[in-house]
């Protein structure tokens, strides 16, 4: 079991391991002195103590901090620490969890049971081409330099951008949905395309209206879980009105194009297309 990971054990067994470790103890080991054989500072292991299941914790962030979190170190810790009781106990359940999670890996890697294609006599289109105006179906799909997300509000602004980025000497290449999207597929299979694959990155025009809209959340989550920590510079916030509402929590770490400030609004365009052109 040294090569099963921690992550095999579901949570029936990681509860049982509480009731046994959470009470504190006089004599045998608990819950603080697993976390002390798994490395843990004093520190860390106080600020375990207001959890209501602390050996959850601590199963939890072992596994998340070290590759040598498995099963079967799991156990000669317990074994060390003189807790057989709990190894034997729980052997059981332990097992089946282990065969569980081998038995799912190996159907993970079994090929996938080929079908015949059985064709229609309607003639389809594949759905992820043919999605914008100057798509061709049959040859290379539409590409831009940049997805403009915005709720309809903000659409003078858009148009603004449209007329600052496309129409002078920048030549940029912008996404702008109700002008480049053809009608009549599914909304969020075609917005999933354009972000991941058609456009290197997304400009999201934030406002108060921004924060009320469904479509606006999506596209901005889903933006930012194809870049987290935004290592590729994908998103870049824009703000171009004075706002009565918090700034979005999740965008707090990006650096912001601000259009409201008198003294950087010369240089807001320039930044914004230089972050645009960037490969």
């Amino acid at each position: 079991m040294s090569k099963i990971p921690l992550v095999a054990l579901n949570m029936t067994v990681r509860k049982k391991l509480g009731l046994y470790l959470n009470p504190k103890h006089t004599v045998a080991a608990d819950w603080m002195a697993l976390a002390e054989a798994m490395g843990f500072t004093y520190l860390e292991i106080k600020n375990y103590e207001v959890s209501k299941n602390p050996t959850g914790m601590v199963l939890e962030d072992w596994q998340a901090r070290t590759t040598e979190a498995s099963v079967g170190k799991l156990l000669s810790v317990l074994s060390e620490l003189d807790r057989k009781d709990i190894v034997e106990d729980l052997r059981h359940l332990i097992n089946e969890d282990v065969r569980k999670y081998c038995d799912n890996l190996k159907k993970k890697a079994e090929p996938p049971l080929q079908v015949p294609e059985v064709d229609s006599c309607v003639p389809r289109t594949p759905e992820r081409s043919g999605i914008t105006v100057d798509d061709d179906p049959e040859g290379v799909p539409e590409m831009f330099d940049a997805f403009i997300c915005y709720c309809q509000s903000d659409f003078a602004f858009v148009h603004e951008m449209i007329r600052e980025l496309e129409q002078t000497d920048y030549k940029l290449k912008l996404c702008v949905f109700d002008r480049d999207v053809l009608p009549g597929s599914c909304v969020w299979t075609i917005t999933s395309e354009l972000i991941e694959k058609r456009c290197k990155r997304m400009v999201v025009v934030i406002s108060d209206e921004y924060l009320d809209s469904d479509d606006c959340d999506f596209q901005t989550k889903f933006a930012l879980s194809l870049c987290p920590g935004a290592r590729s510079k994908r998103l870049i916030p824009v703000i171009y009105k004075r706002m009565t509402k918090p700034f979005p929590s999740i965008l707090r770490f990006l650096t912001i194009c601000d259009y409201t400030r008198p003294c950087t609004q010369a240089w807001f365009w320039t930044r914004l297309a230089k972050a645009l052109s960037l490969p």
